[in-house]
């Protein structure tokens, strides 16, 4: 079979516009990329420590080790996507994710962990995530933020289903086959959408984005986009090189907002359970409270894509810094079992937003021509937010013995963020550049 072709045939002769079946194979990816999420290992967490002797603090370190890793590979992997193709990158992280999840109950030491689990919030952070958007946002230009929405819920699903799945397994066949099960649930999902339905962006297979016919809808809302050059399936896609992009004052300024926001975001989710039991919450309620946090979040994030269709993205990003920062202080009130779970979901609600929106802001300003190589660029701000959110909420605890001042360290935060984004001007129109293959490439 030639593959190219046979996907070929099925993007022509689809009833529907394409691009969803190409968001249905992205989302299958942000599912099962959950295989390596915080909440997953957390499941694993006490069984492995119980059974190998190993501390907690050892195994959740295997988390931050791949993350720190992982703001160095997503330049590299924001390259190879503009270089290779989103299917390409994406196939090839799924099949190495099953494999290592799998690995993980065969190879047990400490190093191996770290290697094989690491290798894993690798794969999460970078060549999934700037994968997924990067091809999603290829598809969808008018409808952008809802696509990048539904994209966002998909992975919102997964952080709540996958580590629910890990349970059962390992309270049917143990932890070591229930590693190598979710890493079969990992190939079972996936691959079969990849490979049969990726294809990288519309003009590979003569469309438009959107399903548009006309070469002016190729526009991005910022002005960036595609220009007809002659028939469908032959158009030059403009937009920005990353060298030129680097040059720019608004994508320092959008990978900063990040960061702040995920420093938010981090502080919150991987020390939320423990203060709602400071908080004198029972654990069973603190649990579930994540669970209702997830349900937030994938709520969120269509509403706050729908809403970056509505209004300029600069404000829909300011107004969830906002939201976000006024939630974090609510979290100051949570006193009983109904507050914990409102509050809980109030900021997955606003996180939502934050999992669709720099996804939208990064297309939308500087095109789609080396979106890759861009989105590779603003990623490791998010990982050093959220690394550095992670570790700044734990000292502060560890200090002063309370998480209390935490929150309005967060807000202020959220504060400075949505000033920053307000108050960072559009890139405009891309200079003319050099049309070649590198994504750097620039007329220098």
């Amino acid at each position: 079979m030639n593959s190219p072709n046979f996907r070929h045939r099925i993007a022509r002769h689809t009833p529907f516009f394409y691009g969803w079946a190409i968001l249905f194979s992205a989302g299958s990816a942000v599912f099962v990329r959950n295989a390596a999420a915080a909440l997953t290992l957390g499941v694993f967490m006490f069984p492995m420590a119980e059974d190998l002797g190993w501390s907690r603090t050892l195994l959740a370190g295997s988390a931050s080790a791949g993350g720190i890793a992982a703001m160095f590979a997503a330049p590299i992997s924001g390259y190879l996507i503009d270089r290779y193709g989103p299917r390409a990158v994406l196939l090839g992280a799924a099949l190495i994710l099953g494999f290592t999840t799998m690995a993980i109950g065969w190879w047990i030491t400490p190093i191996s962990f770290y290697i094989l689990f690491g290798i894993g919030r690798v794969i999460f952070a970078a060549p999934i995530q700037i994968g997924t958007g990067t091809v999603v946002s290829q598809w969808f230009i008018r409808r952008r933020g809802r696509a990048n929405g539904i994209l966002a819920s998909s992975h919102s699903v997964g952080m709540g289903l996958m580590p629910f799945f890990a349970q059962i397994l390992i309270n049917t066949v143990g932890w070591r086959e229930a590693w190598f099960w979710l890493g079969i649930a990992v190939w079972a999902i996936a691959l079969a959408p990849l490979w049969f339905l990726m294809v990288s962006k519309p003009e590979d297979v003569g469309m438009f984005p959107d399903g548009d016919g006309d070469a002016g809808e190729l526009e991005s809302p910022s002005g960036e986009g595609a220009q007809e050059d002659g028939p469908a399936g032959a158009v030059e896609i403009e937009g920005w090189t990353l060298r030129v992009a680097m040059r720019t004052p608004t994508l320092w300024a959008i990978g900063l907002t990040g960061g702040l926001l995920f420093f938010v975001h981090a502080s919150v989710n991987i020390h939320q359970a423990a203060f709602l039991r400071d908080q004198g919450i029972s654990p069973t309620v603190a649990a579930a409270a994540l669970t209702s946090l997830a349900a937030g979040s994938a709520i969120g994030a269509i509403f706050w894509g729908v809403v970056a269709e509505k209004i300029p993205v600069k404000f829909a990003y300011a107004a969830v810094a906002l939201f976000m920062g006024v939630v974090a202080l609510m979290f100051l009130t949570v006193n009983n079992t109904a507050m914990a779970f409102i509050v809980a979901t109030l900021f997955g609600f606003g996180l939502g937003g934050l999992l669709v929106i720099p996804s939208v802001i990064v297309a939308d300003y500087f095109g789609r021509r080396s979106l890759g190589a861009v989105r590779g660029f603003v990623e490791p701000w998010v990982g050093g937010g959220q690394a550095a959110g992670a570790l700044g909420a734990g000292l502060i605890y560890d200090i002063t013995g309370d998480y209390r001042a935490v929150f309005p360290m967060l807000t202020a935060f959220a504060i400075l963020a949505a000033a920053l984004i307000l108050f960072t001007p559009s890139p405009g129109k891309p200079p003319t550049q050099v049309a070649d293959n590198d994504p750097m490439a620039a007329d220098d």
